[in-house]
């Protein structure tokens, strides 16, 4: 994927040497007799931690560069406090094979408060998944790679509390990039790439037939890339109540919708969500833009959102029924469908608002070359005269405080519509391989700053070059604020 964009992550500080938690080493060059408690006396297998120590919560199972069998962890939780932790210390932490009791390459059950963070988990055979995780609460699965599995790259089963975030899951065989199940409540899905996937990006099921009251709650699912799947949705929701979405980018999904709220394997329809500041591009082979179904319509609320179809008759909203539904503030094609597959059917913009009095301040978008600075690169950041800029509700801030980017919300007279705010220092070059970022005195980051693409930094006498990222961490300091982004020129390439 050519795509360059400022991603701020939340930094988990792992302190390998406080307290009384202990570190356990693996590596290739390990061995099992080993006691595993230095580099120089590391493990060969994860498993063998997991297996043969009492592993406390705040331990942390540490993992060297290299290829390793995958591992099951079903007798071992952490705390609030004290996760246990399985860290890849490098950038090439590779499960090349199944764990020892499932298909799998990670499994995690029966056990709370795991961390799971920075494995590439890749071509899981059969109906595996890369990353497994089931009854169990409060787990976070971060920076992994899933890519090519026979299932799913990331699902999880009766798991309350979870944090799924800065993941990269894609081309699963058979499901989804990311699937959480089962009755699951408090879900936080953030910052992840879902791509290529054969059926949704991320699907969202609280499948009463498992077991469990069938509903899920508090779900929390911003700032995640999601293109490119095939059938279902780039987001599915089923039976997932109060969600909120918003900042996602959801483009080129085929055969699929953008957002899909419905009940099938429920026990509730996927009422009361928050719907703000998405951008959504339906592509011609797509659905629709957001479907609303089987009552999903009830106590929704869709505000701020770029929803734009190239499909010959489909709409941008798709719903059943308008009863308690709130939708306004959005840039939409002209083409809304309340009955669904039925093109006779579609009204335009002025007859859906003069029909239902919903969209009374939404806007028709016009041509994607006036919104976005280059739709054929993938580029959704707005124009300087695009129709979306100022144009949001505030009535969303207690929820979307900054966009897809991190940049504060809003940065003009008003919230822009769309998962981006207009940022007149943000320019796109002709490959969006090279930033240049320069930074004037009086800046504290005060959160982490990754710029993902080969950058310059430069502030006054400090200066670095960086051949993949930039991380500025928190307490990063430069003097003043950021106050120019500027992509260098092609010919220096």
């Amino acid at each position: 994927m050519r795509n360059f964009k400022f991603m701020f992550l939340f930094l988990m500080v792992l302190s390998f040497t406080s307290g009384s938690a202990t570190n356990y080493y693996i590596s290739n060059g390990g061995s099992n007799s080993n006691n595993g408690l230095s580099p120089g006396m590391a493990f060969l297998t994860i498993q063998h931690a997991i297996d043969s120590e009492t592993l406390l919560p705040g331990d942390s199972v540490i993992v060297a560069d290299g290829n390793y069998a995958g591992f099951d962890n079903r007798s071992h939780s952490g705390t609030a406090g004290n996760p246990l932790v399985f860290y890849a210390s490098g950038t090439n932490v590779r499960i090349t094979s199944s764990g020892p009791l499932r298909g799998d390459g990670i499994n995690i059950e029966n056990v709370d408060y795991n961390v799971i963070d920075g494995f590439i988990v890749n071509n899981m055979p059969g109906s595996a998944d890369g990353i497994r995780l089931v009854n169990g609460d409060f787990h976070v699965v971060r920076n992994c790679t899933t890519i090519g599995n026979g299932n799913r790259g990331i699902f999880t089963g009766f798991t309350d509390d979870i944090l799924i975030e800065n993941n990269e899951c894609a081309n699963s065989v058979l499901e989804h990039g990311i699937y959480v199940s089962n009755s699951s409540d408090r879900a936080t899905i953030r910052n992840n790439v879902c791509y290529g996937n054969n059926a949704a990006g991320i699907h969202m099921n609280a499948d009463v037939s498992i077991g469990g009251d069938g509903i899920s709650d508090g779900f929390k699912i911003y700032g995640n890339w999601i293109f490119e799947n095939n059938q279902a949705g780039g987001l599915n929701m089923d039976g997932i109540r109060d969600a909120e979405i918003f900042n996602n980018v959801i483009f080129d999904n085929h055969s699929a919708q953008g957002i899909a709220l419905f009940q099938i394997d429920a026990a509730v329809p996927s009422t009361g969500a928050k719907i703000f500041n998405n951008t959504i591009i339906v592509p011609s082979d797509g659905r629709w833009g957001i479907l609303l179904r089987d009552g999903s319509h009830v106590g929704a609320t869709i505000y701020n959102n770029i929803i734009l179809t190239q499909h010959p008759f489909r709409g941008c909203i798709a719903t059943f029924g308008t009863t308690h539904l709130e939708s306004d503030f959005n840039v939409l094609m002209d083409r809304i469908s309340p009955a669904g597959d039925d093109p006779s059917e579609n009204l335009s913009l002025s007859q859906w608002q003069s029909n239902t009095g919903l969209d009374q301040n939404s806007l028709v978008a016009g041509s994607f070359d006036d919104l976005f600075i280059d739709t054929s690169m993938h580029d959704f950041h707005l124009k300087e005269n695009a129709v979306a800029r100022d144009m949001g509700s505030s009535d969303v801030a207690p929820i979307v405080t900054t966009d897809f980017d991190g940049l504060e919300r809003p940065l003009g007279n008003g919230f822009d519509i769309g998962a981006y705010e207009f940022n007149e220092f943000l320019v796109s070059d002709c490959d969006h391989e090279f930033l240049h970022v320069s930074v004037q005195s009086g800046t504290l980051f005060n959160r982490a700053f990754n710029i993902t693409s080969d950058a310059n930094l430069t502030s006054g006498t400090i200066s670095f070059t960086a051949q993949n990222s930039v991380k500025l961490l928190p307490g990063f300091e430069a003097a003043g604020t950021i106050f120019s982004i500027d992509i260098l020129d092609c010919s220096e390439h």
